[in-house]
């Protein structure tokens, strides 16, 4: 499943390779399903990336991001899952990804996940 999510990202050459710069981008209405009570799960992804070579295109990063929609998965898991599909994309320098989901029984989650290049 991984490879068929990961497929629909796209890149674009980055006209800045030799410059340090970071490009933030926010998802404030991600949407998955709870796989133990199958009830929707609401949050915002935030994404920050130091890119290197490419960078990611927006419109294919939000369809990327819809087809977890109806897919059963636990906070902790999709939000490394999608940090995992954006590192093995854009191969970017450093990439952090956080996702914050909205109170579910009085409890908010929020998942921080990281990425730096080996030097």
């Amino acid at each position: 499943m991984a490879d068929e999510f990961r497929q629909i990202l796209e890149t674009f050459e980055n006209q800045y390779p030799d410059r340090d710069y970071e490009i933030e981008i926010v998802a404030p209405e991600f949407t998955s399903v709870c796989p133990k009570t199958g009830q929707p799960d609401f949050g915002a992804m935030t994404i920050r990336y130091v890119p290197d070579r490419t960078c990611v295109e927006l419109k294919s990063l939000k369809f990327y991001l819809q087809r977890y929609r109806n897919e059963g998965i636990f906070y902790e898991n999709v939000t490394n899952r999608i940090l995992d599909d954006l590192v093995a994309v854009l191969q970017p320098r450093r990439m952090t990804l956080q996702a914050a989901f909205t109170p579910r029984g009085g409890i908010t989650t929020t998942v921080t996940a990281r990425f730096e290049k080996s030097a």
